[in-house]
């Protein structure tokens, strides 16, 4: 196949892979997650049979346990999670009142009149961006469960995806054999490197990731929780769950943890400042201690390129496009790198076509 066709037929591929995904995304959330499963659980298989186990029975125990963990946690920590929320969602007017008075005090104070500050350019601009963030969470998160398709959503999740998960994983290798029969022959040695480098970016960064994340949310969690703060247990949980964009779970984590502090410690600066130093603990953690253990330097996927990725897929695809993204991402990440060494590697890039042509 010529360097052409072969460019036209990966193009192809791609192009139709997006049409897909745009015409079917609203019913493709229990397939995904299903997919993603058995993606995960799929090595854990493989361990299993090399110990004699029959890929049925190994899939079906590995699936069971699965499950009965999922429901653990569906009894145990959702609903803690959903009174929590609940009661956040009541409580918002409280304390958007509350900071509105600190930040009077503030405002009415020596050194803000020494500082020159207008207090009333202050107190209107700080108020509507209170009042504008009061009405967006209280109206948008109750609203995702509030549409028709809401419990259609949740019980297709809870039925079909188990389902997709047993099948996938149970048929896993055989797929990814039938795949490979399927590659144009003169290429099949180039995209099976290609595939094992993109297989390796997605394993080390989600399945590190998900450690990471179960662990940073751990730790917020039982920190916030010690120290008191309201909401802790919700906060710390989602801040480790999304700590998998750089930089936004610790810094929405940080925001809402501290500024539920103010409003229940104030003046007591220790517990507030005790907060925040959780935080950047965590951080530190992170950075120096999970995201090395885990994951390994480098993965291959730069914050800002994943960010976008997220982002990218998010406004295209909605949420299954955010279940996607990061495969894509390292996907794409691949190809980029190996369509960059064959151009550097390439005469026109050394210039040895221009000099043939003289």
């Amino acid at each position: 196949m010529s360097i052409d066709r072969r460019i036209l037929f990966w193009f192809a591929a791609l192009g139709l892979f997006l049409l897909f995904m745009f015409v079917f995304s609203p019913i493709l959330l229990p397939f995904v997650v299903g997919m993603a499963i058995a993606y995960m659980l799929d090595p854990v298989a493989d361990w299993f049979e090399r110990r004699g186990l029959s890929r049925l029975m190994a899939t079906m125990m590995i699936l069971i346990l699965f499950v009965v963990a999922f429901v653990a946690f569906l009894i145990l920590v959702v609903p803690i999670l959903v009174n929590q929320l609940a009661t956040l969602l009541d409580d918002i007017p409280r304390y958007v009142k509350r900071i509105e008075e600190l930040i009077e005090s503030v405002l009415t104070s020596s050194w803000a009149e020494n500082l020159g500050v207008n207090p009333d350019t202050v107190r209107s601009s700080i108020s509507d961006y209170l009042n504008q963030g009061a009405r967006w969470f209280t109206t948008v998160i109750p609203s995702i469960w509030s549409g028709s398709l809401a419990f259609i959503n949740v019980l297709a999740l809870a039925v079909v995806a188990p389902v997709v998960a047993f099948y996938l994983l149970y048929d896993w290798d055989r797929m990814i054999d039938k795949v490979d029969s399927w590659l144009p022959r003169d290429s099949v040695e180039e995209v099976r490197r290609l595939g094992r480098e993109i297989d390796g970016v997605i394993a080390d960064f989600v399945r590190g990731q998900a450690l990471v994340g179960l662990t940073l949310g751990t730790f917020y969690a039982s920190g916030l929780v010690i120290i008191g703060v309201n909401f802790g247990f919700l906060i710390g949980l989602v801040a480790g769950i999304i700590s998998f964009i750089p930089y936004v779970g610790s810094t929405l984590g940080f925001i809402a943890s501290v500024g539920i502090a103010l409003v229940q410690f104030w003046p007591d600066w220790i517990w507030i400042a005790v907060t925040a130093t959780l935080f950047v603990v965590g951080q530190l953690l992170e950075g120096y201690v999970l995201q090395p253990y885990f994951i390994g330097g480098n993965v291959g996927l730069h914050p800002v390129w994943l960010m976008f990725a997220l982002f990218a897929f998010g406004f295209l695809f909605g949420f299954v496009g955010l279940l996607v993204a990061i495969p894509a991402a390292a996907a794409i990440g691949v190809l980029v790198r190996y369509g960059l060494s064959r151009y550097l590697d390439s005469p026109f890039y050394r210039g040895e076509a221009k000099a043939k042509r003289k």
